[in-house]
């Protein structure tokens, strides 16, 4: 009996960095913002993960790419596509197809939850090019005790399903129901197993949805496709800057203006402050959403101690127009000039743009990729950006240089 690894195995092949490496071949959706979020497609043999909130599109979203897939096209012709349904009959499956517009697509769809049931089926003919599970917390493996659900049943359900894909050459999607706080539910070893984890957020209120990439082992992370949610299925934003600005015939205080950068792609986005105060001793509100509210004390805490404004007396109420949620620490600029507009009562520019990070020296520092914001920013009408000292101006978009904070508060009050 040997006690150590050392010898007894197979040689394992070790080659170099620079050998030749084909890139996978991507298989369109027919949906580019779907396309986008995924790094350009489909591959062959690779599982990805799609979460989100009930309600938010997930199920509409996979069914009408499968649909696209499934149906001949002027490039190719139809695919095999399967659609399992662990929540829903087949027919209310068929009346949300119909209600689409999808019903004469040749999706094979079928209602199952045992994988020992689904890969037998699967087994007997040429296999699926896209094969959809929805969800993987409604699976069951009879190799496994538990109910579906638990930790053990989703990984064993998950690891099955994947093996049959990268032996078979489909193209995995499972879906994932999402804990309250909006984390993939069951273990967090499914989204390593997985190639590709994809984040459906957005307010069932608002009719915009935000497909996000957390993880791709294809492509970049952190790309977005952005869709709104309308009668007939969702539909795809090509310019989603237009979104989330606020159209105005006149100036308004406290509104900026941040070209955010997601991924590869950069997004205007506004950002609304206001500030209200108060005659009694009531400790004043603090208020925010889309950003981090953390961030936010610290912007106000600089403001308070570097610039000389009080907002001690002040209620404090910030938003990011549209439902967008920002992350991007260059937001601190816009956040900051859009608190002090709404403080002193001073309007922005309307053509203006704001970014940069914040230090709590004050100082404003450089950020990542300026020439694509200011890019962005000149294609919709925007002529002058406000930023750290680093940026160069651009073709139609001019740079006002601020080193510290107050420098800008400076500028915004008139003061010299």
């Amino acid at each position: 009996m040997k006690h150590h690894l050392r010898s007894g195995g197979r040689d394992v092949i070790l080659s170099g960095l620079n050998s030749d490496v084909k890139l996978p071949e991507r298989l369109s959706t027919g949906i580019a913002e779907f396309d986008r979020a995924l790094g350009g497609g489909l591959v062959a043999g690779s599982a990805t993960l799609l979460g989100g909130d009930p309600g938010i599109g997930k199920s509409t979203l996979l069914l009408q790419a499968a649909a696209n897939l499934a149906r001949p096209n002027a490039v190719r012709p139809g695919l095999p596509v399967v659609y399992i349904s662990g929540e829903e009959a087949t027919d209310q499956v068929r009346l949300r197809a119909r209600r689409l517009g999808l019903g004469d697509a040749p999706v094979q769809l079928a209602a199952a939850t045992s994988v020992r049931d689904i890969l037998t089926t699967l087994g007997q003919g040429a296999p699926p090019a896209l094969l959809v599970i929805d969800s993987i917390q409604t699976m069951h493996s009879d190799l496994i005790e538990g109910a579906p659900g638990t930790v053990s049943q989703v990984r064993a359900s998950a690891q099955e399903l994947i093996r049959f894909a990268k032996d078979r050459g489909s193209a995995l999607m499972l879906v994932g129901h999402v804990t309250k706080d909006g984390s993939i539910a069951g273990p967090r070893v499914l989204e390593h197993m997985v190639d590709t984890v994809l984040a459906f957020e957005g307010e069932r209120s608002h009719q915009y949805r935000i497909l996000r990439a957390n993880k791709n082992r294809f492509g970049g992370t952190d790309e977005i496709g952005v869709f709104a949610m309308a009668q007939e299925g969702l539909a795809e934003v090509s310019n989603p800057s237009a979104l989330f600005l606020t159209n105005r015939a006149e100036q308004v205080t406290g509104a900026a203006v941040f070209p955010a950068l997601e991924g590869t792609r950069p997004v205007l986005v506004e950002i609304q402050a206001l500030t209200v105060r108060l005659s009694s001793g009531a400790t004043p509100r603090r208020a925010v959403v889309g950003w981090d509210s953390g961030r936010l004390a610290m912007i106000l805490a600089v403001l308070e101690s570097r610039c000389g404004l009080s907002f001690l007396t002040a209620e404090v109420y910030l938003n990011i127009a549209g439902g967008y949620r920002i992350s991007d620490p260059a937001a601190d600029l816009a956040v900051a000039a859009a608190l002090v507009s709404a403080l002193t009562e001073k309007p922005l520019p309307p053509d203006a743009i704001l970014f940069g990070e914040v230090a709590l020296s004050g100082e404003i520092r450089s950020v990542a990729h300026g020439g694509l914001r200011m890019k962005e920013a000149a294609k919709l009408g925007f002529t002058q950006a406000l930023a750290p000292p680093s940026v160069d101006a651009q073709k139609g978009i001019s740079v006002q240089a601020f080193r510290t904070l107050a420098n800008l508060v400076d500028h915004m009050l008139g003061r010299r």
